[in-house]
């Protein structure tokens, strides 16, 4: 039997858990493919896993939900055509017929399926798309969970039009600066939110109209004025916590608060008086459809978009990249890159 070689946890609780091992390589059933992995990229799911933090954790487990890469294999009912291409792999796998809300049997690419962390992974064909020309493995690695979150969150669910202010909080992680590349390219105006000055000059360098940092106080009013006079139209907030109730306060009537995680746990109050009469649309969003990620990677074509990757680690730096990931110091994606190409 063939083997690759794969970056395997072992159980959660630890880095030291996640290992370099010798795999066997899995084989493409009926509908799938076998890709080649050349380039892969961290996302925030992937540490929370091996800190034990995420639920229905099974083990051992290749992590991986982001990667770039070559068919190189086809099951059966795939044309034979299809082996060579180039492709970015959708992790968001059987979603379902219902674009609003996924199905019963939709899972995440890289738990419970072993993910992208290796020299090779089994999709399904309808999971690959092929890889913009444009773009690197590396910088094509960077996209897929991340942009497919964003690209829902803010168009899907958030409708986000040209012309319009969207603040973005938490600015410097994958999902957020993938939304500030398609919200700028989509005509809209940016705000971001941040604990560090430093990543939100880093997004105001990248086209950012300016934020604020959410430790320090009156960062709400900040906001407000830094919006002025047009006001906030649209939120997209992965964070929760009680500084979800400010997000209330300073989004215009009208407006749309769209969230999709709650790192900072869940709010301790709410005000629904604001809310009903301010007439705010709440939108909880998760991942996306088939439809939206063909989407979002047609809107990265069409406007030549690359996303911004924080730092390349080669392969044997796996542990490197996720300690930085884990102690927040990134700004953009983290990469690892498998093989030259």
């Amino acid at each position: 039997m063939k083997s690759m070689q794969a970056i395997l946890l072992t159980q959660p609780g630890s880095l030291q858990n996640l290992k370099r091992e010798t795999v066997a390589t899995p084989k493409p059933g009926v509908g799938e493919v076998l890709v080649e992995i050349y380039a892969s990229a961290l996302n925030h799911r992937d540490v929370w896993i091996v800190q034990g933090l995420y639920p229905n954790i099974r083990t051992p487990v290749i992590l991986g939900s982001d990667g770039a890469g070559v068919i190189r294999e086809v099951g059966e009912g795939v044309d034979p055509a299809c082996m060579g291409r180039a492709v970015i792999i959708n992790p968001s796998l059987h979603w379902g017929s219902n674009p609003r809300v996924q199905s019963h049997q939709y899972r995440i690419l890289g738990l419970p399926d072993n993910g992208t962390q290796a020299e090779f992974v089994v999709v399904p064909i309808e999971n690959v798309v092929d890889k913009p020309e444009y773009l690197s493995f590396e910088e094509a690695a960077a996209i897929p969970l991340g942009g497919l979150t964003g690209y829902r969150a803010l168009f899907t669910q958030g409708h986000l039009q040209a012309g319009e202010t969207v603040l973005l909080t938490g600015i410097g992680g994958g999902v957020a600066t993938l939304m500030l590349k398609m919200a700028l390219a989509a005509g809209a105006r940016v705000l971001v939110t941040s604990g560090s000055d430093e990543k939100i000059k880093k997004a105001v360098n990248l086209g950012a109209l300016g934020g604020a940092n959410y430790k320090e106080e009156g960062w709400g009013e900040k906001l407000m004025a830094l919006a002025e006079p047009a006001g906030i139209d649209l939120i997209v907030d992965s964070a929760g916590g009680d500084g979800f109730f400010e997000l209330t306060r300073i989004v215009n009537p009208g407006g749309r608060i769209v969230f999709f995680g709650a790192t900072a746990g869940n709010p301790s109050r709410l005000d629904q008086r604001r809310m009903f009469w301010k007439q705010i649309t709440l939108q909880g969003t998760t991942m996306g459809t088939p439809q939206d990620f063909h989407e979002m990677v047609r809107l990265f074509e069409v406007h030549k978009i690359k996303p911004f990757i924080d730092r390349i680690f080669s392969f044997n730096e796996f542990r490197e990249a996720y300690l930085r990931m884990w102690k927040g110091e990134q700004f953009g994606k983290i990469v690892l890159k498998h093989r030259e190409k």
